[in-house]
């Protein structure tokens, strides 16, 4: 028989195990990040791209800010990986969590995006603003963490995306903004040949409406105007600087060459040759060029057409040529089965390096400003002759396609090696998917898309690609993101 003492004595025990069962509980470590996490805002940020039709310079910008958001989330609780204060330009330090306080790390990295993003995205437009804050309000509420832990991280996520938004004025964007730019003249030099009519039209999304002639982000000419060329996806206001929808009647981003890069330390890094000296003798380098451009647009192949169409990623149609690349790292992540942090790494990595692609290759469009084919075929070869593609508002040397492809390319490949994968990026807009036998392979048929699409000559090409890869290298040799290394 068991006394009344024992009984006592055995449901004090009982109690005080539930008490340290509850408080063991209430201090377990949340659960860690998952790279779904990660994934959505690089798909949400395509969308975005996409919506607010940004030219693709600036749509690698935002990636790239966006991307070392998410990183430094995740790396502030990783004793695995390293911050990049110290190693991006610029980034000199960043907030760093309290000591020996519990955090959820996914609240922090979804905090510190939507965070940044509604700074990067403050002059979008109103569904843009209510999807970050939808995305990161899920994200955050998903997790359950105790009211303590939810706070703290979600303030220190708001802290540190602050703070990459501060590091984010000081790259002399704001600077560019409004500054008006004269093209050189002359038969070796660009003009722009972009009509709204054609170029908008090649970019019509899903959603499309009337606008008027005034609309200032599609110029156009009275009584030239073509039926087609009056709808264009969301019209924008000419107020907006950061944010303003690709004109194509202007010049994209003259001053882009002038921002601050992220692992470059100088623009002549990774420039390319000299391009061949203009001529329009039959003999000539320059001409055999613009030859090979004008004879392989004549006799193009249905698998030729559907390479150019599918690398177009024209604004407004797509989330631009970065994003595309965006989007089969994050295929990956589910092939691979890769976790948060391999994640974050390949993520920033590669937004790092096609934004100082992007920042690279316009510095030598705009120290060359060299004729498209288009303009030199009219006027020496055949009047007649068009474009599969419209030709894009900014000079020909080097080919952006080639350069941001190149990076993204090499970058991927010094992570996860020579790899054949499958791209499924534009199903959704009726292209099918896409196999390749390596990232490189990929990115060569990008670069080679924009000779089969008539914007430029083969030498654009492979020393755009050449280019890419070197800034790859430079960005995979300075920016550590593990901390044994």
């Amino acid at each position: 028989m068991i006394g009344a003492g024992s009984m006592l004595r055995r449901g004090l025990v009982g109690c005080a195990i539930v008490i340290v069962a509850a408080t063991m509980g209430c201090r377990a470590a949340p659960p860690p990040v998952g790279a779904r996490i990660l994934t959505d805002w690089m798909r949400a940020q395509y969308a975005l791209v996409r919506a607010e039709r940004l030219s693709p310079p600036v749509a690698s910008r935002v990636f790239a800010y966006g991307a070392v958001a998410l990183y430094e989330g995740v790396a502030a609780g990783s004793p695995r990986l390293r911050s990049l204060a110290g190693q991006l330009n610029g980034l000199r330090e960043l907030p760093r969590p309290q000591p020996r306080e519990r955090y959820d790390w996914a609240i922090v990295a979804a905090s510190a995006e939507t965070t940044l993003l509604k700074v990067l995205f403050k002059e979008g437009l109103p569904a843009t603003q209510v999807a970050i804050a939808q995305l990161g309000d899920s994200q955050i509420a998903a997790r359950r963490a105790s009211r303590p832990v939810h706070d703290r991280s979600t303030a220190y996520g708001a802290t540190l995306g602050r703070a990459i938004a501060d590091w984010a004025t000081g790259d002399r964007f704001s600077e560019t903004r409004g500054l008006a730019w004269k093209p050189p003249r002359g038969r070796r030099y660009w003009v722009n040949t972009a009509e709204p009519q054609q170029y908008i039209s090649s970019s019509l999304s899903a959603q499309s409406e009337a606008v008027s002639l005034g609309n200032p982000a599609d110029t156009l000419t009275a009584g030239a105007a073509a039926e087609r060329s009056l709808i264009v996806s969301r019209p924008k206001s000419a107020r907006i600087k950061t944010l303003a929808a690709l004109n194509p009647t202007g010049a994209t981003e003259p001053y882009w060459g002038r921002l601050r890069p992220f692992a470059l330390t100088s623009m002549d890094e990774c420039a390319p040759p000299p391009p061949p000296p203009y001529s329009e003798a039959p003999a000539s380098e320059f001409y055999r060029q613009v030859k090979a451009v004008y004879d392989t647009g004549s006799t193009l192949t249905p698998e030729q057409r559907e390479i150019a169409l599918y690398w177009a990623d024209n604004p407004g149609e797509s989330g631009t040529p970065p994003g595309h690349w965006l989007l089969i790292g994050s295929q990956l992540v589910g092939e691979l089965q890769l976790d948060a942090e391999p994640t974050a790494e390949m993520l920033v990595l590669t937004s790092v390096a096609m934004a100082d692609a992007f920042i690279s290759c316009w510095h030598e469009k705009f120290s060359w400003s060299l004729v498209r084919p288009v303009t030199y075929i009219h006027r020496a070869i055949d009047p007649r002759w068009h474009t599969l593609i419209s030709t894009p508002p900014f000079p020909e040397y080097t080919a952006g396609h080639a350069v941001q492809s190149g990076a993204a390319a090499g970058v991927l490949t010094a992570l996860f090696g020579d790899r054949p994968f499958a791209d499924s990026t534009h199903v959704s807009i009726g292209r099918p998917v896409r196999r390749f036998a390596s990232f490189r392979a990929a990115a060569a048929e990008a670069a080679r898309s924009r000779l089969y699409g008539g914007l430029h000559y083969p030498i654009s090409l492979e020393n755009g690609l050449a280019q890419g890869e070197c800034i790859a290298r430079k960005v995979v040799e300075r920016v550590k993101t593990r901390a044994s290394e």
